[in-house]
């Protein structure tokens, strides 16, 4: 019935407001999944939101049971995931408030349940290509239609939180390619792959990274330039999911 999953983390997006809470178990042989999913339309599209910190927002990004979430929306049928996740900006051009849909990740969490191989499967599965390429590519599309700048490619760091990171830190990342740095990006995006489940990741910079831009990170800055970056989040996503009417009444037609 809902095909498609939007992932969201630490921004609220409006579009929320008009999703109601879907009455589906928690629970799932990997324990219990973050938080109900919330289902509503977009457009005609039916959609389902996932809060991977849990709703209130309560779970530390080192603490999140990935496997259970990704397990609970592939039994609810889910064909392809869109994550939203808030990063720090540590390229020059990955400012405050700039949307970058990542084509790389580099994986520096440590301890996190990392894959459903177990003693009856064992996943081995390539991930030369982290993100969907067509989903990434839909993405961008969507953000041209919404009149929308973004950029496209660029490497995910993702880290272990929930504290932020040392300058140190940051230029390490830096030199190791790094175009903006994360808490959540992993091991969502392994997972999804593992169960064979398109996904593809949308970052709003919030701050510059540790050291790119004074002595501290100001958390009342980040809550301000979230809010409005958000907002542009949900008219990309709106213009992702009218664009995807738009192919199936070709669909239909031909």
């Amino acid at each position: 019935m809902f095909a498609h999953a939007v992932i969201i983390g630490s921004g609220s997006l409006t579009l929320a407001a008009d999703f109601t809470p879907l009455d589906v178990s928690l629970e799932t042989r990997y324990g219990g999944a973050s938080a109900r999913p919330l289902v509503g339309l977009l457009g005609s599209t039916k959609v389902m939101l996932l809060a991977r910190h849990g709703i209130p927002h309560r779970i530390a990004p080192h603490a999140i049971n990935y496997r259970a979430n990704l397990a609970m929306l592939q039994t609810l049928g889910i064909e392809r995931i869109v994550a939203v996740n808030t990063v720090g900006g540590i390229a020059p051009e990955a400012k405050a408030g700039v949307l970058i849909v990542p084509d790389q990740i580099i994986d520096y969490s440590w301890g996190r349940e990392q894959s459903f191989s177990d003693s009856n499967k064992l996943y081995h599965v390539d991930f030369s290509s982290p993100y969907d390429r067509q989903l990434g590519n839909d993405l961008a599309d969507a953000a041209q239609r919404a009149r929308l700048d973004v950029i496209v490619g660029g490497v995910y760091g993702c880290t272990q939180g929930p504290r932020f990171e040392t300058p140190a830190e940051i230029n390490r990342m830096d030199s190791d390619g790094c175009t903006v740095v994360g808490m959540t990006g992993m091991p969502e995006a392994g997972l999804a792959r593992e169960l064979g489940i398109p996904y593809a990741c949308v970052c709003l910079v919030v701050n510059p990274a540790a050291g790119r831009d004074g002595d501290s990170i100001d958390l009342d800055a980040i809550a301000i330039v979230s809010r409005a970056g958000m907002e542009r989040v949900g008219r990309l996503l709106v213009s992702f999911f009218e664009g995807l009417e738009g192919l199936e009444g070709l669909e239909e037609r031909s």
